[in-house]
C-alpha cells in the first residue's frame, strides 16, 4: 500500500514538469540571413537565433519543418505547423488568413550603387594627368598656335619688330600674343599693326571669351570626374536609370508603380553583381538582405545608400487564435529591448 502511494506521489510531482514541456512544429524556409542551413545541417540566422531564445525561455521543444515559402504560409493557415519562423512581412491579406506575433524586425527597400572613389588630393592629381585633361590642353595649344601662325603670317613683313625674326621666333611671338589676348592679361608687348592683323585680333578677342569659358568647364570636369559621386542619392533619382531587381518581389512592384525602368535577375547576387559590372545603374531591394549579401561580394561590393522606403515589418506567423501568440509576443518584446538582440543583428548584417 505504501509503495503505491509513493508511486502516485512521484507521478503527480512529474505532471507539472511534463505539462510545461511543449513540442512545437516550427516551419522555416531558406531566406538568408534570417534562416540559413550550414554545411553540417544546422539551422542558423537572425530569426533562428530569435526563436531559440524564445523557445528556451518558454520551455518549448522545437521540431524544425523546412518548407517552401508558399507551403509555409498554407501550413500556418491550416494549422499544420504551430509557428512560422523566417522573414515574413506583415500584410493585411496575410493577417486575414492567420495571426502575427509582435514584429521583431523593421526593414524596407533600399538602394545600392557602385562604390565611389574617395575624394583626395591624390585622386585630384591623378585626374590632372588623365588623358581627358591632356587632350583639352593639347587642343587649346593647337588653337593658340593656329591663331598665332595667322597673325605672324600677316604681320611678319610690316611689323618685324614684334613678329619678325626666324619662323620659329615669329610663331613663338604669335603664340604668345594669342595666349595673352585670350586670357585678357594684355601685357601690351605685342600687338598687330596691319588691318588684316587687327581684324584677326578682333575676331580672336570675341572668340576667346567663348574659348575661356569652354576651357574652364572642360578642365573642371577633367579634375573632378573621378571624384564625382553617383547621381543616384535617393529614390527620387531613380527615374531615368536602369535598376536591377528580382521578379515577384516588393521591389519589382515598387518600380512598376513608380514607372522606373528595371532589369530582372534570377537572384540577389547576380542582380548586385550587375550593378558592380556596370550593366545596371543601381539595385532596389530589401535592405537587410542586401546588407548580408554585400558582405560576400568581395571586390564587387556596393555602397548601400542610407535610409529605407516602402517600409515592412517582419513577424512570426501563427494559426488564427493561437494560444501561443501572447506569450511569444511578450518574449519578442523582451529580446528586442536587450543588448543581445543588437549583437545578433550585427553578427549577420555587420554594422551600418
Amino acid at each position: 500500500m505504501l509503495q503505491r502511494i509513493i508511486c502516485l506521489l512521484v507521478m503527480l510531482a512529474a505532471l507539472p514538469a511534463q505539462a510545461q514541456q511543449q513540442s512545437l512544429k516550427v516551419g522555416i524556409t531558406h531566406v538568408p540571413p534570417f534562416v540559413m542551413q550550414t554545411d553540417d545541417g544546422r539551422w542558423e540566422g537572425i530569426s533562428i537565433d530569435l526563436w531559440r531564445d524564445i523557445a528556451e525561455n518558454l520551455n518549448y521543444e522545437t521540431e524544425w519543418v523546412p518548407l517552401a515559402f508558399n507551403e509555409l504560409l498554407s501550413g500556418v493557415e491550416s494549422g499544420d505547423i504551430d509557428v512560422a519562423v523566417g522573414a515574413l512581412t506583415m500584410t493585411a491579406d496575410r493577417e486575414s488568413r492567420f495571426d502575427f506575433s509582435h514584429p521583431f524586425y523593421q526593414t524596407g527597400l533600399s538602394i545600392a550603387v557602385p562604390v565611389q572613389p574617395e575624394q583626395s588630393l591624390f585622386s585630384t592629381l591623378k585626374a590632372l594627368f588623365s588623358w581627358q585633361f591632356v587632350s583639352v590642353v593639347l587642343a587649346l595649344a593647337g588653337l593658340l598656335l593656329g591663331v598665332g601662325f595667322l597673325v605672324w603670317l600677316v604681320e611678319r613683313r610690316r611689323n618685324p619688330e614684334q613678329f619678325g625674326g626666324s619662323a620659329a621666333e615669329g610663331l613663338g611671338s604669335g603664340f604668345w600674343w594669342a595666349a595673352v589676348t585670350m586670357t585678357t592679361v594684355g601685357y601690351g608687348d605685342k600687338a598687330p599693326s596691319t588691318l588684316a592683323g587687327r581684324l584677326v585680333g578682333l575676331v580672336w578677342m570675341f572668340a576667346a571669351l567663348i574659348m575661356v569659358a569652354s576651357f574652364t568647364a572642360a578642365i573642371t570636369s577633367s579634375l573632378t570626374v573621378s571624384n564625382l559621386k553617383t547621381g543616384i542619392q535617393g529614390a527620387d533619382d531613380l527615374p531615368g536609370n536602369v535598376v536591377a531587381t528580382i521578379a515577384n518581389t516588393a521591389s519589382q512592384r515598387y518600380l512598376e508603380e513608380q514607372r522606373i525602368r528595371y532589369q530582372l535577375y534570377p537572384d540577389l547576387t547576380s542582380a548586385m553583381v550587375s550593378v558592380a559590372d556596370g550593366e545596371t545603374d543601381a539595385i532596389v531591394y530589401d535592405r537587410a538582405l542586401m546588407q548580408y549579401r554585400n558582405q560576400q561580394l568581395g571586390a564587387k561590393r556596393l555602397t548601400i545608400l542610407p535610409g529605407i522606403f516602402a517600409e515592412q515589418l517582419y513577424a512570426l506567423a501563427l494559426p488564427e487564435d493561437s494560444p501561443l501568440r501572447e506569450s511569444i509576443s511578450q518574449e519578442i518584446l523582451r529580446i528586442a529591448e536587450s543588448d543581445e538582440w543588437q549583437a545578433i543583428q550585427s553578427a549577420y548584417l555587420g554594422r551600418e
